[in-house]
């Protein structure tokens, strides 16, 4: 069976959500013998059914990229056009499909928290998802809720900047908001809703708006789509009160390590015209340890180098990598804590900090994970901490002994 024929999409996508043919038949209006044979081969929707494949597509939970799959697959015009094809050559472009089409097919409550450390952004690559998220699920269907960043900013109009980014008109309570966005979702189909730099703004209104997404998602099960962005702040919305707290029911992503291929993706994206070879970008990856504020000085230092091959590379960018500004202002901040000096000079000692669990409860582990200092590794018996790289080890070295000069 062809992977691209409407009897394999059918029942692919009907195995993902364990849809029975009576189930699908009963939905669509339609006999459980039709069902089967379309899922069989056996025949293919005639013209005059293009409106129960429609049914059909919205049963089965497809995202819009996939309704088109489906029906071109029966010989249909696609049902939705898309707004802009996503490019698969860009930076984590298969863990940014991988995240929406998980989404898409949650259930019952379709709400995704993604996680980063330090320096990569939240979300990372915000455009790119954004553009995947529009052609999932259509560029009207599509909300992105940054909240403001003042920590004195009133209720009303912290909720008031949230409605004019979603179009929601003219808001003047967190009870207006709430009832604005639950008026779009009760006009029919989903609404995907992208929430980046969750943990701006005062704790109680980071608390509010969770509250009201998810109340929303609860209540319109699988109509609304939610990516929450942030890092550590957002994580405790998940794991501080147990079962009680706001976003128990969220599934966790991590932004993941970039790859070779992605490092070379970014190089070629900044500086097109530079020959970058893969030895040299395998260099700087092992150098930077995959950290972000690393990879993006290094990447600027070699160009200002010229060609430079990897045997004569290592030394001096582990060099320069070790004085990054932007490494030593994570590094200075934590240095200069009372009685934490000697607690980083032991940690600095040891092959490894720990097991990685969701949550950490060390303050000053957490603390490290959160900057991007330290990361979780594989190993039997479950992933362990470690220092990212051997770069960032000798950075903190430095920063200690300059602290106590």
């Amino acid at each position: 069976m062809a992977e691209d024929s409407f009897s394999h999409l059918l029942s692919l996508y009907m195995r993902r959500i364990r849809a029975s043919a009576s189930g699908v038949a009963t939905e669509i209006g339609l006999s459980r013998e039709a069902v089967n044979n379309w899922r069989n081969g056996v025949s293919l929707p005639n013209a005059r059914s293009r409106d129960r494949l429609a049914a059909c597509a919205a049963y089965l939970r497809l995202t819009e990229a996939e309704t088109n799959r489906l029906f071109l697959s029966a010989g249909f015009a696609a049902e939705f056009p898309l707004q802009a094809e996503p490019q698969a050559g860009v930076p984590f472009a298969g863990f940014m499909d991988r995240l929406l089409a998980q989404l898409a097919q949650a259930a019952p409550y379709p709400i995704t928290m993604l996680l980063s450390q330090a320096h990569w952004g939240q979300p990372p690559f915000r455009q790119e998802l954004l553009l995947r998220a529009r052609a999932h699920y259509g560029a009207d269907a599509v909300l992105h809720i940054q909240p403001p960043y003042s920590t004195s900013t009133a209720p009303e109009e912290y909720f008031a900047a949230l409605g004019r980014q979603c179009g929601l008109g003219d808001i003047d309570s967190d009870c207006a908001f709430e009832s604005r966005l639950e008026q779009r979702l009760l006009a029919g189909g989903r609404l995907f809703c992208l929430v980046s730099r969750f943990e701006q703004g005062t704790a109680a209104l980071r608390e509010s708006l969770a509250g009201i997404l998810r109340s929303l998602s609860e209540m319109h099960s699988g109509r609304l789509h939610l990516l929450l962005c942030g890092g550590e702040a957002l994580a405790d919305l998940k794991y501080r009160s147990g079962d009680l707290s706001l976003l128990n029911i969220a599934q966790v992503h991590y932004w993941p390590e970039p790859t070779l291929d992605d490092v070379a993706l970014m190089a070629h994206q900044r500086w097109p015209g530079v020959d970058w070879p893969r030895p040299t970008l395998q260099a700087l990856l092992e150098a930077s340890g995959g950290h972000p504020a690393l990879i993006d000085d290094g990447l600027q230092w070699l160009c200002a180098q010229g060609p430079v091959q990897a045997h004569t590379a290592r030394a001096p960018l582990h060099a320069h990598l070790a004085a990054s500004p932007r490494l030593w202002q994570t590094l200075l901040a934590l240095a200069r804590q009372p009685g934490l000096p000697p607690r980083l000079a032991q940690l600095l000692q040891a092959p490894t900090l720990g097991r990685a669990r969701p949550y950490l409860q060390d303050d000053v582990l957490r603390t490290l994970f959160w900057g991007n200092l330290i990361h979780a590794r594989p190993a039997e018996g479950g992933a362990q901490l470690h220092w990212r790289c051997d770069t960032v080890r000798a950075a903190a070295r430095a920063v200690l002994e300059s602290c106590a000069a």
